[in-house]
């Protein structure tokens, strides 16, 4: 079992960002690209003010019950989430949650479905987040597997209050992209910062 990480970047409360990455899931996974990210974007001491909790576990309560406990506890301005996109080139910001809601009554056969998705969105102004970043674009798919899930819980948890939410996907990092990804990122983080 992957121990979770929580580090602390600053001495006063409350911090504006929280970042948050996954452990691996796979056997051929020898780490999670988006604790890497952290990990590099760590290395270069940023001076933003933020929390990071690493090593979430790859699983459908625990990431978002983990996750939300840690936002209750630290308070947060806006929550980063980061996960893993192995088959992507780029970072990209999730616009959106998408879960699926069985609808009482309805038939599993029948043409208009069983089936209605509850879509929660950011309130960031992604466009504006990611104007100019070259390895940056802004996705609707943020997939269907725990990092959906998470960041459709960070999401319904922070839409009654004034912390913002953001899910970002980490392409594999190597040693041809992972400067400018890197440069992408605390770009996008300092934008984020900026707004508190």
């Amino acid at each position: 079992m992957t121990q979770l990480l929580l580090t602390s970047f600053s001495t006063w409360l409350p911090h504006q960002l929280l970042l948050t990455s996954f452990s691996t899931w796979l056997p051929h996974q020898k780490s999670n690209s988006a604790d890497d990210l952290l990990v590099e974007f760590l290395q270069r001491k940023p001076s933003i003010d933020l929390q990071v909790l690493r090593h979430l576990p790859v699983d459908f309560m625990l990431a978002p019950q983990q996750t939300i406990a840690c936002i209750q506890t630290l308070q947060p301005q806006a929550v980063v989430c980061c996960g893993m996109a192995e088959s992507r080139s780029k970072l990209s910001v999730e616009s959106q949650a998408v879960i699926s809601n069985t609808v009482p009554g309805a038939q599993s056969d029948t043409v208009l479905g069983a089936q209605s998705d509850r879509i929660l969105k950011t309130r960031f102004d992604l466009p504006q987040l990611v104007n100019g970043l070259p390895l940056t674009e802004i996705s609707h798919d943020a997939g269907r597997f725990v990092c959906n899930a998470t960041y459709f819980a960070v999401l319904e948890h922070l839409q009654h209050s004034s912390g913002l939410g953001l899910f970002v996907h980490v392409p594999i990092l190597t040693e041809a992209n992972c400067e400018a990804i890197v440069s992408d990122f605390a770009t996008l983080l300092q934008r984020i910062s900026n707004l508190f």
